[in-house]
């Protein structure tokens, strides 16, 4: 089995770290765990002569560095020159490969409406990358932002990917239920995937379920059956990487990896954020502080109660409407899924401070050195051996691994909360409090 997180950034992609370059998406994904990690943007201009510069074809539709960094810690983990951290002998060792993928912001008009719909390309090569970039550069420019917004509908910019040359490109609605931008969101999107891409709509065979909403949510709705639940991290630091990722047991290939997301053959599922921890889960208005179940925003007409202003309609109402079942139904051969909660962030509620403080930090590098990366941690290594270390720790995440959490919905571009105890855990007792 192996992790790949098919959506991330650069640092040429708007509100995005500065920090994301090759090295530091490479070294993360040590960190991580994570075998196939996505190049994200490379329709920008820079970024993609960076790519080129930097990868090296595997023979296998993805890529490989020409030269993997060294021992120096990643940006966002504690300095230590005497014994740098990111070494051999504290990670597990993983073959990382990149993908080729670039997310576009359509923004245009369709059906008396303006539509915003982010929507994710892959590649298997270079050549196919230039290809796209040349075709959209007539309807944006693809240098303002790695993330480019062009006047071009989510249907003409699946044609483009579907006659790219070796016909090996594909299209992966992205976040597919965000209100802003997205396919079926409140605010920019359709009703169906079917209404968004019309005659091409056969040619979508995934979404991307985005941290506000995870498989089960999306199997109440039968027009969804057909498609693949993918999730990845949309990461705009490299911290942020597998903070949702797919799993997979198939040979590391582009072409394996998209026959298996097609055919459900190989696709083992995926590692979900809790949804409610997601900043669209229900809906609200953050100037005024107001966050609204799907019933109750209903109940006033998707008003906030304090302006009188419309509310921002979450991902939690936007599919209770659309729903057809009033349970999940999971489709024939669709895989399941598992939640998690990022490391950073369980550690932070055990030392009752800041996911970015350098105690946090210490904390992180400290315990993945200890257990090789990441996710090995959070769903394989045996929570007795995980106790051994720091008993604390080991009853965080069994309550995780048991979906044993406090959860607190996020709105209106707000982030949710997920807490694993009541109050705060003494580290000193292992009291739970």
């Amino acid at each position: 089995m192996f992790i790949a997180d098919l959506h991330t950034h650069s640092r040429y992609a708007q509100a995005c770290s500065k920090f994301l370059t090759v090295e530091t998406l490479y070294q993360w994904a040590l960190i991580k765990g994570i075998t196939v990690i996505s190049s994200g943007d490379f329709t920008h201009p820079a970024w993609l002569q960076e790519l080129q510069d930097k990868l090296v074809p595997d023979g296998q539709g993805l890529f490989r560095m020409k030269y993997t960094p060294g021992g120096n810690p990643a940006p966002g983990l504690p300095e230590n020159p005497d014994q740098p951290w990111l070494t051999p002998s504290k990670v597990k060792q993983l073959d990382v490969r990149f993908m080729l993928s670039t997310e576009v912001s359509s923004v245009y008009s369709y059906g008396g409406k303006t539509r915003k719909n982010h929507n994710l390309i892959y590649v298997p090569d270079f050549s196919s990358a230039v290809w796209i970039s040349k075709r959209l550069s007539r309807y944006g420019d693809l240098s303002a932002d790695g993330r480019p917004t062009l006047s071009l509908s989510s249907r003409d910019l699946l044609e483009i990917v579907l006659e790219t040359p070796g016909g090996n490109a594909h299209l992966v609605p992205a976040h597919a239920w965000t209100p802003w931008f997205s396919t079926l969101g409140s605010k920019g999107g359709y009703d169906s995937i079917d209404e968004c891409f019309r005659d091409l709509s056969s040619y979508i065979f995934a979404i991307e379920t985005g941290l506000s909403s995870d498989p089960a949510m999306n199997w109440r709705w039968s027009q969804l059956d057909r498609l693949t639940m993918l999730s990845s991290s949309d990461a705009h630091s490299a911290q942020k990487l597998g903070r949702e990722a797919n799993l997979f047991e198939t040979k590391v290939s582009y072409e394996t990896m998209f026959e298996a997301i097609r055919h459900r053959d190989g696709f083992l599922g995926t590692y979900e954020f809790f949804p409610e921890e997601g900043k669209y889960s229900w809906d609200g208005h953050r100037n005024c502080g107001v966050c609204l179940s799907p019933e109750e925003s209903m109940a006033l007409d998707n008003h906030c109660p304090k302006c009188g202003k419309p509310v921002t309609v979450g991902v939690m109402q936007r599919i209770e409407k659309l729903a057809d079942r009033k349970q999940p139904l999971q489709p024939e051969k669709a895989p399941s899924f598992q939640y998690i909660i990022p490391l950073a962030e369980i550690l932070s509620e055990i030392h009752g401070t800041g996911v970015d403080s350098k105690k946090v930090m210490k904390a992180y590098a400290d315990t993945v050195g200890s257990f090789g990366n990441e996710f090995d941690l959070l769903q394989i290594v045996p929570v007795g051996d995980i106790h051994r270390y720091n008993p604390l720790l080991a009853e965080a995440i069994r309550r995780m691994r048991a979906g044993e959490v406090i959860r607190k919905a996020g709105y209106d571009g707000v982030y949710g909360k997920i807490n694993l105890f009541h109050g705060k855990p003494s580290l000193e007792t292992g009291t739970l409090f």
